[in-house]
């Protein structure tokens, strides 16, 4: 049951607790009224739903504040649970959890599988991140096992290049950081860094391999999707011949099969410029 409190602080809704008297209040029987939000000391409110409150009113006073400053208490009228109000400009406010600060500091950290929604956050984390400063760089972590997942496939591969396209797009430059694992298509995003900053700690492995398609379906259908994991292919090798020193060529023989990499290997190969030792 709800009542409905008129103060200061319009739209504040109650929820009135009644005793336990067979689905019925008792004659004379008082509820609690548990609120959202307090309203200043000094302000009346009326609980105008409840038939035992109705046309009552309570105004509020220091003396019915409690020792702690969250109950009132008048004929057993409980106000409670008060919810922090900010003050001044929404970007000066301290950011709410962990990957909301890495974010304020230019920090876009990729942990999981490429699937839509980790997509969606990395796009719009890179495009606000531009708005907001076109010139300071974004610090883009890598720790992830690209669209597949202990040999499943997990995501599109429309995902990375959706990344990939936006990375070349925005003006700030990113720098990128393999934290863990790099491999497939998270292998080439870390590759598509800002040049001279892409790195690795020493502990990370990263790994080129070709895209993998598990389509199934008619003949026709199976040959239109060989053809798309084909041009797919082809469109992965352009872009890591971009940023490494390797031919496609090259690429195309080293990705026949899965090609594991450690940091000091990654950096000969070309597709990172450093590796991050201790706090250099």
């Amino acid at each position: 049951m709800y009542a409905s409190m008129s103060s200061q602080h319009a739209g504040i809704r109650c929820k009135l607790q009644q005793p336990s008297t067979g689905g019925r209040a008792a004659a004379g029987t008082k509820g609690v009224a548990q609120c959202l939000m307090a309203p200043k000391v000094g302000t009346s409110v009326s609980c105008k739903s409840a038939e035992f409150f109705k046309g009552q009113a309570c105004k509020l006073t220091p003396s019915h504040i409690s020792s702690r400053g969250r109950s009132c208490r008048r004929g057993r009228l409980s106000i409670s649970n008060v919810i922090p109000q900010t003050q001044g400009d929404p970007t000066q406010q301290l950011p709410p959890d962990l990957p909301s600060f890495l974010f304020k500091e230019r920090i876009v950290y990729m942990g999981m599988t490429l699937v839509p929604a980790v997509t969606e956050l990395i796009l719009a984390e890179m495009l606000y991140l531009q708005f907001e400063d076109a010139d300071k760089p974004i610090i883009f972590y890598i720790n992830s096992t690209g669209t597949t997942k202990e040999g499943q496939k997990m995501g599109y591969d429309t995902e990375a290049m959706a990344i990939y396209d936006t990375m070349q797009y925005i003006k700030p430059p990113i720098h990128t950081l393999c934290v863990g694992n790099a491999w497939g298509e998270a292998a080439m995003l870390l590759a598509a860094g800002a040049k001279g900053y892409r790195a690795a700690l020493p502990s990370s492995t990263i790994m080129l391999k070709q895209p993998i398609s598990t389509f199934r379906g008619q003949a026709s259908d199976l040959e239109i999707q060989r053809q798309e994991i084909r041009n797919t292919k082809a469109q992965m090798l352009d872009i890591l011949s971009q940023n490494t020193p390797k031919t496609i060529e090259e690429l195309e023989k080293d990705t026949n099969r899965p090609l594991y990499l450690d940091p000091d290997a990654a950096v000969e190969y070309g597709i990172i410029d450093r590796v991050i030792r201790g706090s250099n």
